[in-house]
């Protein structure tokens, strides 16, 4: 979309967590045009979309080319591929880590090594480039649950919960066999850690701080968090038994530490630093850290969040965030996932999606789109008409609604999703059940 004043501002990526960021930028008044690639046929309603491989030198020309002001990174992808080196390189602004930085997410064996490095909190572990060693490791344990996760960036899809060795043993020969490809090469095997799970995210322009409030991600396919992991399933905020002494102790022991310690050691971080955390009886421990936004957390973020969102991203670029405060609303709000029949596995794609007009005018609602696309109708057709919006990924939709309380954002959420149909939908009825 284009207007005769502001900042071009160019989004990357095509999924619900971009689609939730255009439509925050979008409501910026110092945003003049504002670009999305690829984007999606939600993202559409609010931004130009252009079809441009996400490889970093393209979308360097591209923005060049463009006279982008400011670009902003969704997903990991770019960013463990050096985007940001780059665009600093040729003088473009870019909001997003280092590929230095980006490791923290990149490479779980550098973020645990790195964590007992400087003292923050996490699962004890043993990281294996063999599978022989890692086998003959577990099997040394004693019987009970462990973690196994694949090294390198998996979708969300890379960490095993095995209740057993066996169990455990098969995730290894699966990981390192090359289900994964390249990600699983490396492993890292944890200790299991009981408790409950927060998301606790913060902008960071490499020295200074700002914590967003707690969200909650619910990564297993099934109600009752059974089934395989997912890239998330749905997400909450505020999180009911998130304090602010627990938020505090997060603060100055997981995150302060982890940006001064990336600073200490040369790979200064700009941008978002996401704490995925397990709050046990010994206090929170950091499961994963990831170098972005989360998704689908990012979609209650936005909804609760009241200032410009382009103010503070330039803060985070400029180094001066220091200089920022962000607002927040008091209510709450939620995002149930709507995914594909097969998800997390292989699933089909073209399935017509209906209800999404009338959902989408129920007050305190909006669909964020995930994995949609336009039908075109057979060649010949006038112009390659367009038939429909058909399901195109794993997760398709993301439906968010904001409420007075959470229990209100939730029944929102369900009664829009009560107005959605694709063939083989799947979604959890529990999202926020823990606490709402």
């Amino acid at each position: 979309m284009v207007t005769s004043h502001g900042l071009h501002v160019l989004v990357v990526g095509g999924g619900g967590r971009e689609h939730a960021l255009v439509w925050k930028l979008a409501q910026s008044q110092r945003v003049g045009r504002l670009t999305c690639i690829p984007g999606n046929p939600g993202i559409a309603a609010l931004a130009e979309c252009v079809s441009l491989p996400l490889e970093p030198a393209a979308l360097a020309g591209w923005a060049e080319a463009n006279q982008v002001d400011l670009t902003v990174v969704g997903s990991e992808g770019p960013l463990a591929e050096g985007i940001a080196d780059l665009f600093a390189r040729r003088g473009l602004r870019l909001f997003g880590p280092s590929q230095a930085a980006a490791e923290i997410e990149s490479s779980k064996a550098f973020a645990k090594a790195f964590m007992e490095r400087h003292g923050i909190p996490t699962a004890a572990y043993r990281a294996f480039d063999a599978l022989g060693e890692a086998l003959e490791y577990v099997t040394s344990l004693p019987e009970g649950p462990l973690v196994v996760k694949a090294d390198g960036l998996a979708a969300g899809k890379g960490v095993v919960v095995a209740t057993c060795r066996e169990q455990a043993a098969e995730a290894l020969r699966d990981l390192m066999g090359g289900s994964l490809g390249q990600a699983g090469h490396r492993v890292v095997v944890e200790e299991f850690l009981a408790g409950w799970e927060v998301s606790v995210l913060a902008f960071s322009d490499g020295t200074d701080i700002l914590v967003m409030p707690p969200a909650q991600d619910h990564k297993p396919l099934l109600d009752g968090d059974q089934g395989p992991n997912t890239g998330g399933m749905g997400a909450i905020s505020p999180v009911p038994g998130v304090t602010e002494d627990l938020m505090a102790e997060v603060e100055q022991t997981i995150l302060r530490p982890a940006i001064a310690g990336l600073a200490g050691e040369g790979r200064p971080f700009r941008g978002v630093l996401f704490a995925g955390l397990m709050i046990t009886p010994a206090g929170p421990r950091v499961l994963e850290f990831n170098c972005r936004l989360g998704d689908p957390e990012t979609q209650p973020l936005m909804f609760r969040l009241e200032s410009d969102l382009l103010d503070i991203l330039e803060a985070v670029v400029e180094g001066r965030l220091g200089q920022v405060d962000a607002r927040w609303s008091k209510e709450a709000a939620a995002c149930v996932v709507l995914a594909s029949e097969g998800y997390p596995g292989p699933y089909p794609k073209g399935r017509s999606i209906e209800g999404l007009k009338e959902a989408q005018t129920l007050p305190g609602v909006a669909v964020f789109h995930a994995g949609t696309a336009l039908a075109v109708g057979p060649e010949g057709a006038s112009e390659g008409s367009a038939l429909g919006l058909v399901t195109a990924g794993g997760r398709v939709l993301g439906i968010t609604a904001r409420g007075t309380r959470l229990d209100s954002a939730l029944a929102r959420c369900y009664e829009a999703v009560g107005l959605i149909s694709f063939e083989g939908m799947q979604f959890r009825r529990d999202i926020g059940r823990r606490g709402a």
